[in-house]
């Protein structure tokens, strides 16, 4: 059984939740987001509170149920505090600027590479820091690891772009072996 389907999700006074069929929708201010249960799980929404259940004993309901209860936690926390990922640029003439909407990196290519910041993802840099926020735990994820394939850390002198928190097992060279 999903110990994490158990669990109640708590949402604050701010946060308006409705539900329309299978669709739960979360909404703060000018942000909405969906969630689409597809029919796999119960839910009742009661007060501040909003609790899952599953509809059957059948393995994949109670594979969705701790899902679905995961993802609208995820929702609710980025909405509220939202999230932020640090990704850091090491290696002579790497460096990355923000021009409006686009974050632009040279990273020892040819030419520089421009990545388009979508709707409800920001980007500051400081020095060598990538700072990403956004109130959606999938996009933040999926932009930092779309950055970090540009180039990623290498194991012999540790160029690259790398998450903040990743350590980089260093390999030694050639004169090692001596």
């Amino acid at each position: 059984m999903s110990r994490i389907g158990k669990l109640p999700v708590d949402f604050g006074s701010d946060i308006k939740v409705a539900a329309n069929g299978d669709v739960i929708t979360f909404t703060k201010g000018k942000i909405s987001m969906d969630l689409d249960t597809k029919g796999n799980v119960d839910f009742t929404i009661d007060g501040n509170t909003l609790t899952f259940a599953t509809k059957s004993d059948a393995k994949e309901h109670r594979a969705f149920w701790g899902t679905y209860r995961a993802l609208s936690q995820n929702i609710v926390v980025g909405l509220t505090t939202g999230y932020t990922k640090q990704l850091e640029i090491n290696g002579v003439g790497y460096r990355a600027a923000v021009k409006g909407k686009v974050l632009n990196l040279q990273l020892g290519h040819s030419h520089d590479i421009n990545f388009d910041l979508v709707d409800g993802l920001e980007a500051k840099v400081e020095k060598n820091v990538i700072t990403l926020s956004s109130h959606d735990k999938q996009l933040l994820g999926s932009a930092a690891a779309k950055i970090r394939s540009f180039r990623p850390p290498e194991p012999y002198k540790g160029k690259g772009v790398k998450y903040m928190e990743e350590h980089i097992v260093r390999k030694a060279g050639k004169t090692a072996k001596k």
